[in-house]
C-alpha cells in the first residue's frame, strides 16, 4: 500500500510521445489503493493551475505527463508545498527526468508512487521575475529550440534537436555578455550562455559539467566562447571518453547572476521561447520535491 493515498494526476495531451497509457495508470493506481483523479490540460499555464489546485486539495502527491515545459509548470504550482511530484516522460526531451534517473517507460515511472521503489529528492530551481526554472539558455541554444519546433520534434523526436544544431552552425552570432555573478561584473564575448541547475543535455548520459549539482542552492552560469565543426568533433570525443562535453567554456556557482547581451539573443527557458532584454536570476533552493527511483531499485531502461 502505498502512502500516497491521494494523487492528482496531471496530463499534457499535446506531449510529443504517443503511447496508450491510461489503463497502465488505472490498473497500477488500483493496484497500490491509490485514489485519483485527472486533469488534462489545454493551454499554457493550466497545469501550474491544477497544481495549485492539488496544493489547496492537500493531495499526497502530484503526478504530471508531459515534456520538460509541463513538468517545469506543475513544479511552479507545487514550489515549497513539500507535496511530492511524480514525472511521467512524455515530452520530446525530457532532460529532467533523464537528470533524476528516473525511468522514460510509463510503466515503470508510475510505479514511483510505491514508497518502496523510490525516495523523494528536495532540488533547486531558478527564477526571473515571477518565473521559475530549471534551465535557460541564450543564444546558439535559443536558435537551436527556436528551429525545432513542434512539427520537426514530432516527426524527429530528440533528433530535432541536433538536426536544428547543425544546421545553426553555419550561421553561429557572437554576442557580447555583461554578467554580474553575486555582484562580481564580467564582461566577455561566447555565442551562448546558459544558467542552469543540472547538467544534463537530453541525450544518454551526456552532461554538461560533472560538477552541476542540481541540490546544491546554487546556479551554475556556463559561457561558450565558440561553436563551430571543430568544436562539435571536439565535445563529441569527450562525451564518449567521460560522459561530458568537452568544449570552450566557462562556468561560476552563483546564487544571483544578471545577463545581458548585445546584440540581444534568443532565449529558451525549459523548452518555451522567451523574449527578454535583461536577465536578473536568482536560486531557490531545494525549492520542489521529486519522487526518484531509490538506488536498490531496478534501473531505468
Amino acid at each position: 500500500m502505498s502512502p500516497y493515498r491521494k494523487v492528482h494526476v496531471i496530463i499534457n495531451p499535446a506531449s510529443g510521445r504517443d503511447e496508450p497509457f491510461l489503463k497502465t495508470l488505472n490498473d497500477t493506481l488500483n493496484k497500490l489503493e491509490i485514489e485519483w483523479d485527472i486533469f488534462v490540460t489545454k493551454r499554457s499555464g493550466d497545469a501550474t493551475r491544477f497544481a495549485q489546485a492539488a496544493v489547496e486539495a492537500k493531495v499526497d502527491a502530484v503526478a504530471a505527463y508531459g515534456g520538460d515545459g509541463t513538468v517545469l509548470e506543475v513544479a511552479s504550482g507545487l514550489r515549497d508545498s513539500n507535496i511530492p511530484m511524480v514525472i511521467l516522460p512524455g515530452g520530446t526531451a525530457n532532460v529532467l527526468s533523464l537528470e533524476l534517473g528516473i525511468p522514460r517507460d510509463f510503466s515503470q515511472a508510475i510505479q514511483l508512487l510505491d514508497s518502496t521503489r523510490s525516495t523523494p529528492k528536495a532540488i533547486d530551481m531558478g527564477i526571473v521575475g515571477d518565473q521559475v526554472f530549471f534551465h535557460l539558455g541564450m543564444g546558439f541554444e535559443g536558435e537551436m529550440n527556436k528551429e525545432a519546433d513542434r512539427d520537426a520534434k514530432n516527426r524527429s523526436g530528440i533528433f530535432a534537436y541536433v538536426n536544428a544544431a547543425l544546421k545553426n552552425l553555419r550561421n553561429v552570432h557572437t554576442a557580447h555578455y555583461c554578467l554580474v555573478l553575486d555582484g562580481e561584473t564580467v564582461e566577455l564575448d561566447g555565442v551562448n550562455c546558459t544558467i542552469t541547475t543540472f547538467g544534463s543535455v537530453g541525450l544518454g548520459g551526456l552532461k554538461i559539467s560533472h560538477a552541476i549539482d542540481i541540490s546544491d542552492g546554487l546556479l551554475d552560469v556556463l559561457v561558450v566562447q565558440e561553436v563551430n565543426l571543430r568544436a562539435v568533433l571536439a565535445a563529441a570525443a569527450g562525451a564518449v571518453l567521460t560522459g561530458e562535453l568537452a568544449r570552450p567554456l566557462l562556468q561560476w556557482q552563483v546564487r544571483e547572476v544578471s545577463i545581458i547581451a548585445d546584440p540581444p539573443q534568443q532565449i529558451v527557458s525549459d523548452g518555451e521561447l522567451i523574449t527578454l532584454a535583461k536577465i536578473e536570476a536568482r536560486v531557490l533552493p531545494k525549492a520542489v520535491s521529486i519522487l526518484v527511483p531509490k538506488k536498490t531499485s531496478r534501473p531505468p531502461q
